[in-house]
């Protein structure tokens, strides 16, 4: 009995070695498994970062791409037709089309992002360096009703430039001289010609002293279509005639404010360079009829650099007081005349401004928001807040 206890032990041993044994093989099977199930994961997953990445850029390229003129150095100009009805995307699928930008999405993307809106039925003349803003502004302006004549060259008038600033815009396309321009916005012979043709948009600026420009102001900033056969005088002539157009629904408003077309304008001027916002606009022409009524300076900087014919960001104690007419710092009232040559959108903020009882505003120099006070001391503190500190 005894020895027939011991086999089964013994076999009990060995059975309980094998199993152990194939467990061990099966565990160490099973790590090189895994080991090559996570190389496989590692390998799925770099190469889905790397393809992600990949197509990353390659999309950030193409938009990047698409946002930038389909050729700067290419300013001849193409006639394109925008039918009636046009949707954003298919008026970027005619100008990809009329290889005048990159990408019809990302101009379709691109607009309804900046929101632009307003884009009008026409003809347009439209060239390879134009940027996308630029057509945008275009296509907002209007074109025309039928095909005309593809012109020579297309002078683009930024709002807020000043008649500085557009001569040297006019010398680029045209090829002609900039003092050529200088000299005929102080033509008076020629400015009298025009008063003739615009009484009711330039009857103020005629009786005006002491200005720089007598135009200064009334150059509507605006895409303009230029001929090698047209002369300065034809040129200026367009920009003049647009500001008339564009008023042409304000004039009564303005008269029945006892404002004049020069007030108006030159406050504009102003409202252009001081703020971004319609609100902020419309605050700070309030701002500055506010200050005229308590017979305070508009104390405003803008003034100061054209009273300097310079464009820079900091204006000194010292700049504050140059002597000049425009120096609004030193002077109280309107001054001259325009400063430079105003949007709608800021001739409307200074017919329609938002009624309120402050004196002063500065803006955040990094976010461009602009606050508001009643008093010096409240001035102080938001200066010292977002630009002393910034």
């Amino acid at each position: 009995m005894s020895e027939n206890k011991q086999r089964p032990v013994e076999k009990k041993k060995n059975l309980s070695s094998d199993t152990t044994e194939v467990i061990t093989q099966r565990k160490n099977l099973r790590k090189k498994e895994d080991k090559i199930v996570s190389k496989i994961i590692m390998v799925i997953v770099l190469t889905l970062l790397i393809v992600g990445g990949v197509l990353g850029f390659t999309v950030y390229r193409y938009v990047d791409s698409g946002l930038k003129p389909l050729d700067a150095s290419d300013d001849q100009l193409v006639q394109v037709e925008i039918p009636s009805g046009s949707s954003n995307k298919q008026i970027g699928e005619i100008l990809e089309k009329d290889n005048i930008i990159k990408s019809g999405i990302v101009f379709n993307y691109y607009t309804k992002f900046k929101n632009m809106t307003g884009f009008q039925a026409g003809y347009y003349q439209m060239a390879p360096n134009m940027t996308l803003d630029e057509i945008g502004k275009e296509l907002q302006e209007g074109g025309t009703s039928e095909p005309t004549e593809v012109a020579d060259g297309k002078v683009v008038v930024p709002e807020g430039y000043d008649i500085n600033q557009i001569a040297s815009r006019v010398a680029k396309v045209t090829g002609k001289n900039e003092q050529e321009f200088l000299d005929l916005m102080k033509d008076d012979t020629f400015f009298k010609e025009l008063q003739q043709k615009f009484p009711d948009l330039l009857a103020s600026a005629s009786t005006a002293e002491n200005v720089k420009y007598r135009l200064e102001g009334y150059l509507f900033p605006a895409t303009y279509d230029y001929y090698k056969k047209m002369s300065l005088k034809d040129l200026v002539i367009q920009m003049v005639n647009k500001t008339n157009t564009v008023l042409q629904p304000y004039f009564s408003t303005i008269k029945q404010q006892n404002h004049t077309v020069q007030e108006v304008l030159t406050l504009a001027s102003l409202v252009e360079k001081e703020g971004v916002k319609e609100s902020d606009r419309k605050n700070i022409a309030q701002v500055f009829y506010n200050r005229i009524a308590a017979n305070m300076p508009l104390q405003s900087d803008i003034s100061v650099l054209y009273a300097l014919g310079e464009h820079k960001e900091l204006v000194t104690y010292e700049d504050t007081a140059v002597d000049s007419p425009y120096n609004l710092y030193t002077n109280t009232g309107y001054g001259p005349g325009p400063f430079d040559n105003p949007s709608e959108a800021s001739i409307k903020a200074v017919l329609e401004p938002t009624k309120n009882d402050y004196y002063y505003f500065v803006a955040d120099i990094k976010t461009g928001d602009v606050y508001f006070a009643k008093t010096y001391e409240e001035h102080l503190e938001l200066v010292d807040k977002y630009v002393n500190n910034s």
